[in-house]
């Protein structure tokens, strides 16, 4: 996960027929484990969304240490201490997530798993949208006409709900906001150094609500069964091990087919809320999702024919270091 990513051809595993088998599994088992979380967070009760976000942050810094403690890898720290600049947007997508992760759990445990899953299928809309109007990037045609087809489809929804649900809104623009600020910061922080001090600054408030939940009696932790306090005490190894996946998968997969796997976390975590989990969906909501899904297919179209125009240098991308 540190230095540069090996390109095709270097006679790394990486850009054999195997070692990219290995990166779409690893890519499936990344966005897989991040479409079940639904599952995990719902098990979570009767902790609330504060409590399950402070635990997860305070496990996750925990097991990020402890794994580059045993890797022996802290060179980078002190370089990334003082650069102000970079110190400053670390804390910005850290303020980022921590809010979509506070929205998300709220949604899951608040039985509005639909809304959540919407919010992630849109979310690779507003990202282009951000593109044109924060960094002045130009649409391609089908770009354009995918944008377009998704406002209708959330116009649509907006209409026959009476509203956008406010939490398919607030995942959408927080995390496009989260991957733009990433991508302001570039590609020089590898994701599990990435992840480590975006749960650094945010550990106090972790602690600060973690004091509070037990002073006032709150706390799910002990009390609930062995087995509520394992899940939450595995919050961490929750958070990070996709995200280890992801970067395996990022090393050895083109870009194009690491955006088509993304598109299986939203898709499993509608059906756990269908499905598992007791949501209804109205005929009328499954014309607004199917508008959002002919979108993100002319999306997905539009880039794979970019993608055969141009063959880029593998190199890796962006890697959100934090998803649901």
């Amino acid at each position: 996960m540190t230095g540069t990513p090996p390109r095709p051809g270097d006679g790394d595993l990486t850009s054999t027929p195997a070692g990219a088998d290995r990166g779409v599994w690893y890519g499936v088992a990344a966005y897989g484990i991040w479409g079940m979380f639904p599952l995990y967070f719902a098990a979570l009760k009767p902790a609330g969304a504060w409590e399950i976000l402070a635990h997860r942050i305070a496990w996750t810094l925990l097991f990020c240490v402890l794994v580059i403690a045993v890797r022996r890898d802290v060179g980078w720290l002190r370089p990334l201490l003082a650069r102000r600049r970079m110190l400053a947007g670390i804390t910005v997508a850290a303020l980022l997530i921590a809010v979509n992760w506070l929205v998300y759990v709220a949604a899951v445990t608040a039985g509005h798993v639909t809304d959540a899953s919407l919010g992630y299928f849109l979310n690779p809309l507003v990202t282009v949208a951000l593109g044109v109007v924060v960094l002045r990037e130009t649409l391609r045609p089908m770009q354009a006409v995918a944008v377009l087809i998704g406002a209708v489809g959330a116009a649509y929804l907006s209409l026959t709900g009476g509203s956008m649900p406010a939490i398919t809104l607030t995942l959408a623009v927080t995390f496009a906001l989260y991957g733009l600020t990433k991508k302001r910061l570039g590609a020089t922080l590898p994701a599990l150094h990435g992840l480590t001090m975006e749960t650094v600054i945010l550990a106090p408030a972790a602690v600060g609500l973690l004091v509070w939940v037990t002073s006032t009696n709150q706390s799910t932790y002990v009390g609930h069964g062995a087995w509520h306090t394992a899940l939450l005490s595995l919050a961490g190894v929750a958070t990070a091990i996709p995200l280890l996946f992801f970067a395996a998968a990022a090393r050895r997969i083109p870009l194009v087919t690491i955006g088509l796997l993304q598109f299986l976390t939203p898709g499993l975590q509608l059906a756990s809320g269908v499905l598992f989990l007791g949501e209804h969906m109205t005929p009328t909501r499954w014309v607004g999702f199917g508008i959002v899904w002919i979108a993100l297919l002319v999306l997905t179209v539009d880039s794979l024919r970019a993608s055969r125009r141009r063959r880029p240098a593998h190199v890796e991308p962006e890697l959100t270091e934090a998803t649901p």
